[in-house]
């Protein structure tokens, strides 16, 4: 990818993924992801902020000699130490040897340990700054979004706050790089997506690390995926500040189902029907056997309603569903409304399992729980569609 300017002492040093099928081997990549590094141009030095993932860094260091062919870059500034940013930092010292690897106590304990690295490194702490002439560096410690190490780097002369993983998104960049540039339509649901799956159980360090950047000029904000933001800054830290908060960003409704034979698929889509003549427009019903936990987490996060229906499975949660309960729990999932579905043939638990995960969450289910035996009667579709519209009233409430 060629390199692009951003403000005048940034350049673009990225990379674009488009073979990588799941993200740490989990999270599905339609569109691809980029890996963004930065070049800052200093009248005495160069730094590099953040890195490539390792099978991309040959051509990171093309892009490096074509910006800089007589200066080799001075600092290598590490913001996340995750190997998808990390891993080319080898070949970077062996292609510049010179280069000086510039983190945090815990970022350079994880350059020792994945690198056996311990010469040619500079340890920063918070709210120090590096000179590159010109163009001075900031660093603001960001513990927990979403490793221990993380942190962010300001340049202050031009407003540009390099973020790591904070405000990105998957997704590879089409050509351009600054959002101004593009059509971001693309990527603001793969920020959420991106959100729920990866930094999803770390809210509270989030909304943190917002209150102690809160105040500083932004004219650029630089992830390691995805735009460059620029003309969107106000949505995007508004949209992070609400996922963080774990707001809903609508009053929608997400339906999470496991069905063996069909049955309490029944009851979902009686459930969705009620939703649908009660108003709600927003509705994303999933199989949980079937769709990916990466794009039911994201709806999770983005609307407020939830509707889990599932079956008792050797006495115990139908796995699917356990899984999608368990990832709920494992991100504190909270501020949803929800109705409870069951079925089973001879011992009802799938309900019981259900209402202590929510319990734990601090959720309360809005209506009874609906409980069907066997194939659903139509009593017991007409509960499903009961419990359905006691929920689409809640939301009404919740406006």
């Amino acid at each position: 990818m060629k390199s692009a300017i951003i403000p005048e002492k940034v350049f673009y040093i990225g990379v674009n993924d488009r073979t990588t099928n799941k993200f740490e081997s989990l999270w599905p990549l339609p569109y691809g992801v980029s890996y963004n590094s930065y070049l800052v141009k200093g009248s005495d030095k160069i730094a590099i902020i953040d890195g490539v993932e390792v099978s991309h860094a040959l051509e990171q260091i093309d892009m490096i000699r074509t910006i800089s062919p007589d200066r080799d870059p001075d600092y290598l500034i590490i913001n996340h130490m995750e190997p998808d940013h990390s891993g080319g930092i080898s070949i970077l010292r062996q292609a510049f040897p010179g280069i000086q690897i510039v983190g945090n106590n815990q970022t350079l304990a994880m350059v020792k340990g994945y690198h056996g690295l311990t010469e040619g490194t500079v340890a920063v702490k918070d709210g120090e700054t590096l000179d590159l002439g010109g163009a001075t560096l900031k660093f603001v410690l960001t513990p927990m979004v979403h490793w221990p190490e993380t942190m962010v780097t300001y340049l202050e002369e031009d407003k540009t706050l390099f973020t790591g993983d904070a405000f990105g998104c998957y997704g590879a960049l089409n050509g351009a790089v600054i959002d101004q540039d593009m059509d971001t339509a693309r990527y603001f649901p793969e920020m959420v997506r991106y959100y729920s799956n990866i930094v999803g159980k770390y809210g509270q360090f989030v909304q943190r690390a917002l209150k102690k950047l809160d105040g500083i000029a932004l004219d650029f904000i630089c992830p390691t995926h995805g735009p460059v933001w620029h003309s969107q800054i106000a949505k995007v830290v508004d949209l992070y500040d609400r996922l963080s908060r774990y707001e809903p960003l609508d009053n929608g409704v997400t339906i999470v189902y496991g069905s063996m034979y069909g049955n309490t698929a029944r009851m979902a889509e009686a459930a969705a029907d009620a939703l649908a003549q009660a108003g709600v427009r927003d509705i994303s019903v999933h199989d949980a056997a079937r769709t990916d936990l990466s794009y039911i987490l994201a709806d999770l996060f983005t609307h407020r309603g939830l509707i889990i229906a599932a079956p008792t499975y050797s006495d115990s949660l139908f796995p699917p569903v356990a899984a999608v309960l368990e990832a709920m729990t494992i991100r504190g999932l909270k501020n949803r409304s929800v109705a409870v579905l069951g079925s089973h043939t001879w011992s009802q638990r799938a309900i019981g399992i259900i209402e202590q995960g929510l319990e734990a969450l601090g959720l309360e289910a809005v209506a009874e729980p609906v409980n069907g035996k066997h194939s659903p009667s139509a009593d017991v579709l007409e509960q499903c569609a009961a419990a359905a519209k006691a929920l689409a009233e809640s939301l009404q409430v919740g406006k």
